[in-house]
């Protein structure tokens, strides 16, 4: 009896410490803010709705089973030599094969829709940014505006964004959970990721890939303004900024490994950096460093000769080192 009194405390105990500790969860898969967001979010709850098609009946007729063949009935039916029904197996096995089924349709027409490297329709010319992670931050480009930031980015509501992604150091994950979509980004290789913001807004952004000590401080702000003026305003503060990053020694003094690196602004970029740092990994196949010999490496990259993976929810694996 005094075993059963401390099991009983110790459950309700560990039920609210589980209680505690969710409530500061937040869910943010489940509130999307983007085109991309949305969509997975319906095929992750169609997804756990077919599933509990299972779960459900199964967690029903345990408790069902036990009440009904406890010892204490003794109404119950005694058949101990039943062994078989026709009915029952037509039940489990038709329901988790008309299950599977759905769900690989399903998967293959959203693997297909949800294509991070598919560009987005729309009439609104996109904005271009293109990602570079760094030891333990992430370095964003507007090669259009000639601007760089670190761990900020904005672009306007309603506009498609078209990131360029790549790594100076490790494989590392680069992931904006509300707008939708999660993609590696590798060295020597370049990945692509489009999304779009439905609301104007401040949405968190994060390496979602283990990437050393300083992996837990390596987050971004995304700002969704409210239209392109807002969007050319945060320009216009970028470029008022007096750090540069116009020479080789100044994007080395900005990939050094740091942590929980504060936002920094530059008010000009060197031209084809993206591209630059995608070559110097390269080696042989591009003959030649980082700004050195980059014009044969270069074409390399253009012509896609790097290979990888993405870990974007239910699409295919791509990345091609391009400009």
């Amino acid at each position: 009896m005094r075993l059963m009194k401390y099991k009983k405390t110790i459950g309700l105990s560990s039920l609210f410490a589980a209680t505690l500790m969710l409530s500061g969860c937040d869910m943010v898969l489940m509130n999307p803010k983007g085109a991309i967001g949305v969509e997975q979010k319906t095929l992750i709850l169609t997804a756990f709705g077919l599933m509990l098609i299972v779960v459900i009946p199964a967690i029903v007729m345990a408790i069902v089973f036990a009440l009904r063949y406890r010892e204490a009935n003794k109404s119950a039916t005694y058949r101990p030599n039943w062994a078989h029904s026709n009915k029952i197996e037509l039940v489990v096995w038709t329901v988790p094969i008309l299950i599977i089924i759905t769900l690989a349709t399903i998967t293959w027409k959203t693997t297909h829709e949800l294509d991070p490297y598919k560009p987005l329709d729309s009439d609104v010319k996109p904005v271009t940014i293109e990602v570079i992670s760094l030891d333990w931050k992430w370095l964003f480009i507007y090669p259009e505006q000639g601007i760089a930031t670190v761990n900020e980015i904005a672009f306007p509501t309603g506009v498609p964004i078209n990131f360029k992604v790549t790594s100076d150091s490790v494989m590392n994950s680069f992931f904006i959970p509300q707008l939708g979509g999660q993609i590696y980004a590798m060295a020597g290789m370049q990945t692509k990721l489009h999304l779009i913001a439905n609301e104007p807004g401040i949405y968190k952004g994060i390496s979602a890939s283990y990437s050393g000590a300083g992996f837990s401080g390596m987050k971004f702000t995304a700002t969704a303004t409210e239209d392109r003026a807002g969007f050319e305003e945060w320009v216009q503060k970028v470029k008022a900024s007096s750090k540069t990053l116009d020479t080789v020694q100044a994007f080395n003094e900005v990939a050094k490994p740091s942590q929980n690196n504060p936002v920094e602004y530059f008010s000009s970029v060197k031209p084809k950096l993206f591209q630059e740092t995608i070559t110097k990994f390269m080696g042989d196949m591009g003959h030649g460093s980082m700004f050195g010999h980059g014009q044969s490496g270069h074409s390399k990259a253009e012509h896609g000769e790097a290979a990888g993976h993405n870990m974007n929810m239910s699409q295919p694996a791509h990345a091609v080192a391009e400009e």
